[in-house]
Formats: C-alpha cells, structure tokens, sequence
C-alpha cells in the first residue's frame, strides 16, 4: 500500500494464530544441483503468491523466494476489487475469500458531524463479485500459501531465504540466496522482483523512484468489537471530514473480518511518533470514534505516504511488479489492487515467451500497460489525498464548497472524493490491439477488462461469462454470431452466445447482447478486449491473434 509501519512491537494481530512455515534446505545446498529455472520471484506477498500460482496454472516452474516464514503482520491491504476477486477466482481462493471477507453495502459521509449524504453498494444481481470485500492481508496470503501447497509440482516456495545479490547477462540471471545453512546461487530465465514498497532488488539497481511525498500523518488502527458501531446490524463504511470529534482532522472507520474494525485518523504534520502510539492515547481517540469503550485494540501503526513509481518495470530479464514498481496512498485501494493488475497483466505473457510462442519483445507490453496503469492509480491516488487533506486557501474553499452542495445536489456528489475505489485502467492504445473496423453502439470496447454476466449451459447449469472466458486466448461470438472452429488456429478457447448450436450457452438475462452487441470478440487471456469484427474473416482472427501474441517466428 505503499506505507512502512513505524512501531514493530505492535505490528502482530492478536487476534491472527500466525503459522510459521517450515524452512526447507534447497536442492542447490541438499543436492549441489545448478538447474535454470524459467522464473525466480522474490517476495511471497500477495503478488509474489498470485504470480507463482498464475505461471503455475500455465504449466511455468518458478522458484519463490521469502526472507520470512509467516504471512504478514498487521492487516495492512484490507480492500479488495470486483476485478481482483475475479482474477483471485481464476486462481482458485476467491471462494475462501469471499466467505471469510466482509461486503458493506452502506457508506455514510460526513462533514464534521453532519452527514452529507449515504449511497448504497449492494452487489449487482447480474454480477458474480460484489464491488470488493474487506479481508485482511494475512488471511489472502495464507490462502494463497495453501494454493501454492496444492502447486507443489510447479512451485518451489522456500521460506527464511533472502536474496542478498543479482546480476543478469544475456542469457539467464544470476541469483546470490542466504538462507540459515548459509549462501547458495541460483540461476533462472527471468527474475520477477515483488519484494515492496522498500524494494532490495530495486536499491541494488540504483533505479529512480520518483514521487511525491505528503507531509500528513495517519493513525492507523484495527480494533476488536463484537458490538458494531454502525446504525445497523450491517457493515458500514464511515468517513468524515473535519469531525469535531477528532480536532478537524479525517477519519474513517470500516469492518474487517472476525469483528475487527479498521479505524484511520489523520494527525498533524509535526508529530511525536512514540507519543501517538500510547495505547492509552490511542485508545481515547478511538473511544471519540465508536463511542464504546468495549473494544481491544489488536494492531496499530503511525504512517506517511507516498505515490511513486518507476520510469520502467521491465529491465531485460528482471521485472518488477506490486510495491516494488509503484506505490500509492491507502486510499481508494489501489495498491494490492493495482499489484494484482501486474499479475494478470504479466503472466500469460511470460508463459508464452518461455513456451516459445511469443517473442521476447511481448514483454514490452508488460512495461508499456502497467506504467500507464501505474500512473493512473498515482493521478487518482494523489487527486483523493489533495481532496481529503487541501491545502488552506483555494483548495480548502473547493473542498468545502463541495461538501455543502453535496448535501442537496446530485452533481456535487460526485465531485466528494473520500478513497475512490480501484478500477482496471482501460487499454485503449495498447500495440496488442487491433483497431474496429466496424462499430459498436455498446458499453465494451476495445482494451477494457470484460464485463461479466450471468450464462446458462444446455443442461440448466447456470454459470458466470468470466469463468467461462478463463485464462486463455478466448473467441467470443455474442448476439447469435457463429465461429467455425475449423478455421481457427489451436488452443484458442471458442465460446458462442445465443447461437443455438451445441455447446452454446444462453443469455439468460439478454446481458451478453446488451454489453458486448452482436459480433466476435477475441480477448486476451487476461481477459482485455483485443479485437473484435461484426463478422471476421478467418485471416482477421490470425492477424489479430499474431498482433496480440507476438507469435514468434
């Protein structure tokens, strides 16, 4: 998320059973061996995690690499996107997320004490994943550790393994690991750095990191409550702007899984940190919040932000990808979600490049897309920080004004901006695209993640046009469109929408055709819209293909 706890004592969940993961002596220490593996990740954070589990399910060895043995302390990323839930079900942990996670559905937002105006996010019927849940990071890591457990033939996790050193020539990267029988060396085809905001591999490379750094500081703190705090039995998402109760400064309160709460309170510019983290001192605030003493702090920290990002991401063959290649204000849940981005972005171009059936310069892609998503996330991001903490003058007088209109005027709503939820950025000038040559009156276009909805199988089973689009090249013919699998080059997914013909599946809901219009779609296997023909030719599908795919010659 892009902020480093100041406070280590406090920085366990009580309310967490941590599980340290056996360290295990690796193969190049065990055996002597001196194998190249395809890829080595460093980190197993969340992205670390998906990354390996993503190249896993392409059929991709990779080595990842942990200088810890437990998941992380604090709850850290707690916000998780509709987007990041569908690429988590892809991955085969958004079910234990979902039931674990916590969907509020009403956000209140004050100004002072005054409520401006409430909405709603109940989770759309045709929709298979609600607009995000709330789970702490600890729980979707240990998740995801499970699912890598499930991977073993594909993914060789070590624990209490730090890469102290790297170096790369043309052909592979040399890696130095130190782990508690002492240094080892391990070679591999590309190396993907996930090791966060204080990135080793990115200090070792002396690469710029430039953003800006805002000056406010914020409490944060999860309490343990079994009473909610909310005008209803319901989670809610509480957000204010100059409360009385907390000197002017914002503060925000929302629910975490298990009963824990989450609380951010913005403090002044010039603080005394040790001062702020008196339990005692912090516990008087959160009373101020939930007006209840009958909570216990489980975990706190005091922390500064900034939005940054590299210039690059991809450096031959090493590639950076989370916190490691770009942070952002906690705000509006853009960092684990952006990360995750990187992740559906990444893989299944790497895996074509390592099976041979893409050139190396796909990679490109990678480096192009995710620095323009990056640098969405960091515009957002900084545009929600200006709105929550303005500067005295023309930016605190907008600011007000905003929030006063907002209370009778549906324009000015849209102008509040307390932390605006993370969205997949829209590829639209990607080089993977191929331009319409017809048009389409309809809400997808070309270079946006698709839209979901709601499918039926010839037998009754119902189904989701997501799980059904998966992970790979996919040929969408929607509207009663038809596609000739004959003519299609092999391992590509052919999925046909109202056409009749057996296999089809139906438009229960007549979404499909609303959404996507009547044609053939070809979507990339991080389900972004490539190319799309009201009726194709078979040399228009290879064309796009070979544009998107950077089929090797």
């Amino acid at each position: 998320m892009g902020f480093v706890a100041v406070n280590r004592e406090t920085n366990f969940s009580k309310n967490y059973n941590y599980r340290e993961f056996p360290y295990k002596t690796p193969p190049e220490i065990l055996e002597g061996k001196q194998d190249i593996y395809p890829v080595v990740i460093i980190g197993a954070g969340p992205i670390g995690l998906s990354l390996a589990i993503d190249l896993a399910q392409r059929g991709i060895k990779s080595v990842l690499l942990d200088d810890n043995n437990i998941v992380s302390t604090g709850s850290r990323a707690i916000c998780w996107a509709k987007r990041t839930l569908e690429i988590f079900d892809r991955l085969g942990v958004a079910s234990k997320m979902m039931a674990k996670g916590i969907t509020w559905e009403t956000g209140r937002l004050f100004n002072g004490d005054k409520e401006v105006f409430s909405f709603n996010l109940l989770p759309d019927k045709d929709q298979k994943f609600p607009a995000f849940i709330n789970l702490q990071q600890y729980y979707v890591e240990e998740y995801l550790i499970e699912r890598c457990f499930e991977l073993d033939d594909f993914i060789d996790l070590r624990f209490s393994s730090k890469v102290i050193d790297h170096t790369q020539s043309k052909e592979n990267v040399n890696i130095t690991v130190r782990c508690p029988e002492g240094d080892y060396h391990l070679k591999s085809s590309y190396m993907v750095a996930s090791d966060g905001a204080e990135s080793p591999t990115r200090k070792r490379m002396n690469l710029s990191f430039d953003g800006e750094i805002f000056d406010e500081h914020f409490l944060i703190v999860d309490i343990f409550m079994e009473t909610p705090p909310f005008k209803s039995d319901r989670p809610e998402r509480w957000f204010w702007f100059a409360p009385t109760f907390h000197d002017g400064q914002s503060a925000l309160l929302h629910k975490q899984a298990e009963n824990i709460y989450r609380i951010d309170l913005q403090l002044e510019e010039n603080i005394n940190r040790k001062n702020e983290l008196d339990p005692e001192r912090v516990r008087k605030r959160i009373i101020k919040v939930v007006k209840s003493k009958n909570f216990e702090i489980d975990w706190m920290s005091i922390y500064k932000f900034k939005c940054a990002s590299l210039d690059r991401m991809v450096f031959d063959r090493i590639i950076f990808v989370g916190d490691s290649a770009h942070v952002v204000s906690p705000f509006g849940a853009r960092g684990g979600n952006g990360g995750m981005h990187d992740v559906d972005n990444l893989c299944w171009k790497l895996a074509c490049i390592i099976n041979g059936t893409s050139d190396a310069s796909l990679l490109d892609s990678y480096d192009a897309e995710r620095v323009h998503g990056a640098d969405e996330n960091i515009r957002n991001s900084s545009w929600t920080s200006r709105f929550m903490s303005p500067e005295p003058g023309i930016e605190m007088a907008f600011r007000n004004a905003v929030l006063s209109l907002a209370v009778d005027t549906p324009f000015a709503r849209r102008m509040v901006n307390a932390g605006r939820l993370s969205v997949p950025c829209q590829l639209d000038s990607s080089e993977l695209n191929s331009h319409d040559s017809d048009e389409f009156d309809v809400a997808m276009q070309t270079g946006m993640v698709c839209l979901d909805a709601p499918v039926r199988h010839t037998d009754g089973r119902d189904d989701w046009l997501m799980r059904q689009i998966g992970g790979g090249f996919c040929l969408l013919a929607t509207g009663g469109a038809t596609i000739d699998p004959a003519t299609l080059p092999d391992g590509i997914t052919v999925i046909e929408i109202g056409s009749g013909r057996d296999g089809s599946l139906e438009d229960t809901e007549g979404l499909v055709a609303a959404r996507y219009g009547r044609g053939v779609h070809l979507i990339r296997p991080d389900q972004h819209l490539a190319a799309r023909w009201a009726a194709p030719t078979p040399g228009d599908i290879t064309s796009a293909l070979a544009r998107c795919a950077r089929i090797a010659a």
